[in-house]
Parts: C-alpha cells; sequence; structure tokens
C-alpha cells in the first residue's frame, strides 16, 4: 500500500468517526424531543382519559400500558440479540417485511434506545400517574389509606413490570428472529397503509 492509499484510507475513517459523531448528536437531540412529546402527549391523556373513566377500566388501561412497556422492551433486546443472516435471502427477493428486519437488526441501538428507554420509560413514568389517579379514585384525598395505598399500588406496578421484562427477555434471546420478524410485519403494515393514503 502506497502513501497516497495510506492517506486515503485514514482520511475515509477520520470522515467515517466525524459522521458518525454528528449522527449520535442528531439522535440524541432527536430522541430527547421525542421522549419528550410522547410523554407529555400520554401522560396528559391517560390523566384526563382515567379521571373521568370507571376505574375498573382504568385499572384495565393501567394493566395495557405496562403490558406495552413489556412488549417494547422485548422487541429492544431481540433487535440486540437477533441475526440478520436468515433475513438476506428473503431480503434478496424484495420482501418487505424482510428488508425491514435487516434494517432494525442493523440499527439495533437505535432501536432498542427508543423501546427500551424512551417507551420503556414513558410508559413507566405513565403507569405511575394513571395508578395516583386510580388510588385518588378510591381513597379521600389527603387521608393516610390514599397515602399508604398509594405506595402499595406503586410497589405491585413496579413489580409487576420488572417481573414481566424479566420473564420477557428470556422470551426475547430465545426466539430474537422471530419476534423482530413479527415487528418488522406490523411496521410493513403501517407502511402499507401509509404508502395507500400517500
Amino acid at each position: 500500500m502506497d502513501n497516497q492509499e495510506k492517506k486515503k484510507q485514514k482520511l475515509y475513517i477520520k470522515t467515517s468517526k466525524i459522521g458518525a459523531k454528528k449522527g449520535s448528536k442528531k439522535w440524541v437531540i432527536a430522541i430527547f424531543c421525542l421522549t419528550f412529546l410522547i410523554s407529555v402527549i400520554i401522560g396528559f391523556g391517560s390523566s384526563v382519559a382515567t379521571g373521568k373513566m370507571d376505574v375498573e377500566f382504568a385499572v384495565l388501561v393501567l394493566i395495557f400500558i405496562i403490558a406495552v412497556g413489556i412488549l417494547f422492551d422485548m422487541i429492544g433486546v431481540a433487535v440486540t440479540t437477533a441475526e440478520e443472516t436468515p433475513f438476506h435471502a428473503l431480503a434478496s427477493k424484495k420482501v418487505k417485511s424482510a428488508e425491514t428486519a435487516v434494517w432494525l437488526i442493523r440499527n439495533a441501538e437505535k432501536v432498542s434506545n427508543f423501546c427500551n428507554d424512551v417507551i420503556g420509560d414513558v410508559a413507566g413514568v405513565v403507569s405511575g400517574t394513571t395508578a395516583a389517579v386510580i388510588v385518588a379514585h378510591l381513597f379521600q384525598e389527603g387521608s393516610d389509606a390514599e397515602f399508604y395505598m398509594g405506595i402499595v399500588v406503586t410497589a405491585v406496578i413496579a413489580s409487576v413490570t420488572v417481573g414481566g421484562k424479566a420473564i420477557g427477555k428470556g422470551i426475547s434471546m430465545r426466539n430474537s428472529n422471530q419476534i423482530v420478524y413479527l415487528a418488522s410485519k406490523v411496521i410493513c403494515i403501517f407502511r402499507t397503509k401509509k404508502d395507500r393514503r400517500g
């Protein structure tokens, strides 16, 4: 390898690193704004909605929010452990779900960050808010019963969430490719609908 080729290689590595740093900064800013926006919308929506709901229905909403957090955590784990090789043959045949699966795996860091951190954390915050609304419905505001029940309900939610994610992680690691492929199929359904509207 002559000096000119070495210089080109060094320049390529340097520009790649600069591009990666810029992309990383943009991603951090984007994910910060997205998290804030999702938290405000879902938090406000759930507080207003559960405030007007029966306690039974509010509990169902709470269970749904916890389930969403666990589900996205499973997807976040799956993309980090899945292998893209099995999807190459399908992707070469222009199967959209396979192409999407490859994209998810190649962008595992960002996908897992979005699923585990953004959706997971937002679901945790919103489930806590929803639980507080439910407790406020059941007990007199400012009473000792409300205070202690609030602590108990929060502890139960945390235990269920952590336990559910622990079980989900095991399932995701054993069935990572299948979960990624299923997630890519769901994404493709929404993409197809969007294309049709366009």
